[in-house]
């Protein structure tokens, strides 16, 4: 049994609380540390954990440390926990500055510690519900929609709601990246607040990434284009679409849902199948993966490494809007 202390304890902390207590086969919730009397007091209430005022005390008290605090504060807070030999789970982003992202990576495998992001998205049951169907994406498009919320404004849009599908379709394509294009416009905050990308890979995959925290809607949707096959995944409904397109020779086709159609190479035959969708507690899946990692001695699902290159994309990205706009001036 892992003894685990929270970090934080906002409206993602107190979620956190909860997922570890309902995973209490993988871990002892030894109590969570936050400065913010308001906040610490309704966990309390809330919760039934204790309380730590003293950061380092609760730091000496337990395996894991779960950091579920604004982004200015993760490097300072991780850096700590390392050199106490801790694992870590940090949420999104992994830091705020590469150079902070690079000194915890080098400190992870210098203190021989685990790490795991909090990539929540990787545990969507839309995208679980793939299971092993074959993945060669070459075209990707994503929307993530959202509200103005002045919870996220610590960073710019694409630290707050791009890197999740950064993070994604850096897992789904095999290549290194070639070439970023972007554009963002900061609307009611200080950062962008709505970006566009364009990723191109060495293998020729081209993603097209929007995300905006000024919607009027919601909408969390990745697609996916490869040969013969096209992929659509709701991340807030939960969904997933999958079509196929089989040729005549193809051997035995499919039994249901099949559409005939006439191409110029021919007949083809399309079908669209809708994978089955377990529903799952994805923090608390997440948590419980981590654990197992740990048990396990292997990769988080998630590693600081995955982290690191999906911050490193959004830096490109964020780098490339600031070029553009100190164009213009």
């Amino acid at each position: 049994m892992l003894k685990i202390g929270v970090l934080g304890v906002g409206h993602l902390g107190k979620i956190h609380l909860k997922c570890i207590n309902l995973a209490a086969t993988h871990y002892e919730l030894t109590g969570f540390y936050d400065p913010d009397g308001n906040s610490a007091r309704q966990a309390e209430e809330q919760s039934g954990a204790r309380r730590w005022e003293n950061l380092d005390s609760l730091l000496d008290a337990v395996d894991v440390v779960d950091i579920v605090t604004p982004t200015v504060t993760h490097f300072e807070l991780a850096s700590k926990a390392i050199r106490r030999g801790k694992h870590i789970f940090i949420e999104k982003p992994l830091t705020h500055t590469m150079e902070e992202a690079e000194t915890l990576l080098r400190l992870s495998r210098e203190f021989g510690v685990k790490v795991q992001v909090g990539h929540v998205e990787r545990f969507n049951p839309a995208l679980l519900a793939l299971g092993d169907i074959r993945l060669n994406p070459m075209f990707i498009e994503a929307h993530r929609l959202a509200a103005f919320n002045p919870r996220g404004t610590d960073v710019s849009v694409i630290l707050d709601l791009m890197i999740h599908d950064l993070d994604i379709i850096l897992s789904l394509v095999p290549s290194e990246v070639k070439r970023v294009s972007a554009s963002g416009v900061p609307v009611v905050s200080d950062t962008a607040d709505i970006c566009n990308a364009r990723i191109e890979f060495e293998n020729g995959c081209v993603a097209n990434l929007t995300a905006s925290r000024i919607s009027l809607k919601q909408m969390r949707k990745l697609r996916l284009f490869q040969p013969d096959t096209y992929i659509s995944l709701d991340f807030l409904d939960k969904q997933a679409q999958v079509v196929r397109l089989f040729d005549t020779d193809a051997g035995r086709l499919p039994d249901d849902n099949l559409m005939e159609l006439q191409t110029p190479r021919g007949k083809k035959y399309l079908q669209l199948s809708m994978p089955d969708i377990e529903p799952v507690n994805s923090i608390r899946m997440e948590l419980e993966t981590f654990a197992e990692a740990i048990r396990t001695d292997s990769r988080p699902v998630v590693s600081i490494e995955d982290g690191y290159r999906a911050l490193r994309l959004a830096h490109q990205i964020m780098q490339d809007i600031e070029n553009r706009i100190g164009a213009l001036k």
